[in-house]
This record gives structure tokens, sequence and C-alpha cells, in this order.
């Protein structure tokens, strides 16, 4: 290669890795939001339903809503939905297309999901429950849509957040005197002996306004299990739904809301020590009144940043995946055959069987998962996102590592990839510790996830 041709490659070499920033991609901090109602059509399934359900209302509409930042070459798009989680296949097809359509990285685009059980047959966990891949097709051009709007709408804008505490979740295991785990039961019997693990009451909010200090968007995060309609056979929201209806009637009427959740594996609204009677409505009414009270008292003394450090990196984790034994998988296969001929099996009984034989035939020839772990910087704030249902200790431990003034830990986001509990889940055995297709990560997946995330931040710290 002659001189010339040398410096030639090298100028276009250095113009391809570090290209001339644009106008727009050289400007300060800008901040859009929007927000799609995606509300599948009546008579769908409902997802979440330990019996298989068909919706037979609305209780509130579901929604997806987006927070978009950009500052130079950075991009981010945050997405909440009203799901309970979707397939790592089906969300890495509406980040391709939200990419496509924004020009944002599609790594970029992280889709989080509520975990309200009262949204669409979006995860198979269910023999007699089929994916609605009717309404796949309609979400596909709906969240484009959504990354669409919520780029456009971008402006100049700050963002501040604090963190406080509120209660809306409990540690949901119960450890009983023979050795055994249970998910939920009756902390009164004799030979209850304590619960499993711990809960994290954190509350942190988020605001992002205009310049002028007008609202751009809400986001808040705690962690419990949003089920207050399990298996009513209606599609909402949840608490979710009537915390955004709470605050659009505060600010105003399109306000963006975005809750994600945390480490929320073996986390539930019921308290095991202290259950109580009440209603679908008064609990809601409870939860939303924790939750929008928190927030409102961390805005009063809020204090904004225009020109915050933006950081993110992320990890794919390749762990390895739990096989069923042989014996579980003939007698769960035995199971479904009689559901097939008729037998009215259903519940925890038709749950683990299909589960079991789900695993095996989706994972047996490549018993491997891959994890997309996120790490990413706002100020002092360190978010972590990872795509399953973690179990609470893993979350506080990701905090107790982190280099940020606050750090929230996010579940089930970049896909879905079932519970991930702790050693003395797998131990205990029991619903989210035996093997099943949303039970199937390896015992070391939780740490491994708690390592990378811990890596991944200080990276982000370290830029």
């Amino acid at each position: 290669m002659t001189r010339i041709a040398f410096m030639l490659m090298a100028l276009w070499t250095i113009a391809f890795y570090n290209p001339i920033l644009t106008k727009a991609q050289s400007e300060g901090l800008k901040i859009g939001a929007a927000t799609k109602i995606i509300t599948p059509e009546l008579d769908s399934w409902v997802q979440g339903a330990g019996v298989p359900k068909k919706a037979s209302s609305v209780r509130d509409e579901l929604e997806a809503n987006g927070l978009y930042f950009s500052k130079g070459d950075f991009q981010l798009l945050m997405v909440s939905c009203d799901f309970a989680g979707i397939e790592p296949d089906l969300n890495v097809r509406l980040r391709e297309a939200m990419g496509a359509a924004t020009g944002i990285l599609p790594r970029d685009i992280l889709i989080s999901s509520t975990h309200t059980h009262g949204g669409p047959s979006l995860l198979k966990t269910n023999y007699l429950m089929p994916l609605d891949t009717a309404y796949m097709k309609d979400l596909l051009p709906w969240m484009v849509a959504l990354a669409k709007e919520a780029v456009a709408a971008a402006q100049p804008g700050k963002i501040g957040w604090a963190e406080g505490e509120t209660q809306i979740g409990y540690n949901r295991r119960l450890t009983w005197a023979d050795g055994s785990h249970s998910m939920h039961g009756d902390a009164s019997r004799k030979d209850f002996a304590g619960l499993e693990g711990p809960d994290d009451p954190q509350h942190l909010a988020m605001f992002a306004a205009d310049l002028k200090g007008n609202l751009l968007s809400i986001l808040y995060h705690n962690t419990t299990h949003p089920t207050i309609f399990y298996a009513d056979g209606v599609f909402s929201a949840d608490f979710p739904g009537e915390v955004r209806k709470t605050f659009r009637k505060e600010f105003k009427k399109s306000l963006p809301v975005l809750f994600l959740n945390g480490a929320q594996g073996d986390i539930s609204m019921e308290n095991m020590l202290d259950r109580k009677s009440e209603s679908d409505e008064e609990k809601m009414k409870k939860i939303t009144n924790l939750v929008v009270g928190e927030t409102m008292r961390l805005y009063k003394n809020i204090e904004y940043q225009t020109d915050p450090v933006l950081e993110h990196q992320y990890h794919d984790l390749k762990v390895k995946v739990r096989l069923p034994e042989t014996g579980t998988l003939i007698r769960s296969k035995e199971i479904l055959k009689r559901i097939d001929e008729g037998e009215n099996i259903r519940g925890m009984e038709m749950i683990m069987a299909f589960g079991s034989v789900h695993l095996q035939e989706t994972f047996g020839e490549n018993p491997f998962d891959i994890l997309p772990v996120h790490g990413i910087r706002i100020g002092d704030l360190a978010i972590v996102t990872q795509p399953c249902e973690l179990f609470s200790q893993f979350g506080l431990d990701i905090k107790r590592r982190s280099p940020g003034k606050s750090t929230i830990v996010v579940g089930m986001t970049d896909g879905y990839n079932g519970y991930c509990p702790t050693i003395y889940g797998l131990l205990g055995g029991g619903y989210s510790g035996s093997p099943i297709s949303w039970t199937r990560l390896e015992p070391e997946a939780g740490y491994k996830i708690v390592e990378t995330s811990a890596i991944l931040l200080n990276k982000v710290w370290a830029k």
C-alpha cells in the first residue's frame, strides 16, 4: 500500500469511527416523552391467570409510556409497557423496528414490563392459553409510533430525581419446619419457620421538565407484584394505571408516566405476616395513595439538572439452563395427556406439568440462555436493568456495590427470562424454585447478574 493510500485509509477510518457531530448531536440535553394506548380487543386472552380466561371488560386502558434522552451522541429511549412480560424474540423485533424508524441504536431502546397480571397473553405460561399473535402484529406499529412521537417531542429540558421509601411489597416465600418452601402460605401455622428472604421498600421518582419547569414526564420505581385483578378476566394496568390517572389530574391529561418495577420475583403486595381482608378496589386505593403520596412528597423539593452525565453500557450474559429430571418429565407429559383427553386438571398441577415439558422442548438441545444486563448513569443516579423476575436479595446486593448516589434495579427489561431465585429458593423448591420453562436458569445466574451489574456500573462511572 502506498503512503498516500495508507493516509486515505486512515482518514476514512477516523471519520467512520469518529463521525463529525451533526448540529442535533452537538446540542445539550433534550428530553421527549410520549404515551400510547395498547389495549387488546375484548375476548382476548388475559396473561397471568392460573386458569385461562378471556377479557370480558376493560377496567382501565393498557398503555406504553416512553421517555427519551439525547445529549451529544448519547441517545436512550426507555419504555414502560402494561405487560406481564414479553418473550425475548418479540422484544428484539420491537426494538429493531423502533430503532429503524427513529435512528436510535436498537440496543439503546429499553422496553420494560410493569408485570401487570391484567395484560395480553405474551408469555407462554399456560397450557390452555395460546400466545396472542394477532395482538403482537398490532403492537409493532403502536410501539414504532410511540418511539417516533417521543423523539419528535424532544426539546431542551432538565431532570431531577429523589429517593424515598414506601412499602407496597413484601416477601412472599415462606419456609416450613420440614425444610420446604412455598410461594404464599399461612404464617399462623405451627410449622412456619420464617420468610425466605428480604423485601425492598425503596421508592425513587424522576421528573423530566422543560426549561420553564413544565413537567414532560414522571418516572417512578418500586418493587412489587401488580396482581390486584389476578384471574378476574379483565384488562387492567393494575395500580400503575390508577397512579397515572391521579398524576394526570394533578398535572396534565396526557402526561407520560413510567413505572419501572424492581427485583420482585419473591415479592407480593400481600404481607404474609399480617394478612388483611380487602376488596380489589380497597387494595387499589391503598396502594395508589401510598405511591402517589410519596412521589408528590419527593416532587416538592426536587432539584433539577440541565447537564447531567449520561452513560450507558450493556452485556449479554450467557448462562446455563436447568432441565427437568427424567421422572418429572414423564409424569408431566402424562398430566398433559390427561388434560388433552378432557380431564379437568387445572391450577398449579397443570402449570408445573406444562412448564416442565415446555422447558425440555425449548432448551433441551441447547441448554443455555442470554440475559441482557444494562448499566445506565444519569448524573448521580445508577440504573441497572435485567430481564428476570430477580429475587429481592440480588437487587439489594447490586445497590450495595453501586458507585451511584442512588441506584435502582429494574426487572423484566429487554425481554423476559423468567424467575431468578437465590440458592435458598432453589433448595426450598416449590413454584419459582423448581425447574420449569420460566424458572430455568442455573443456580449461579442471579449472582452472575450481580457481578455483571457491578462491572457495568463501574465502567460507566469511570468514563
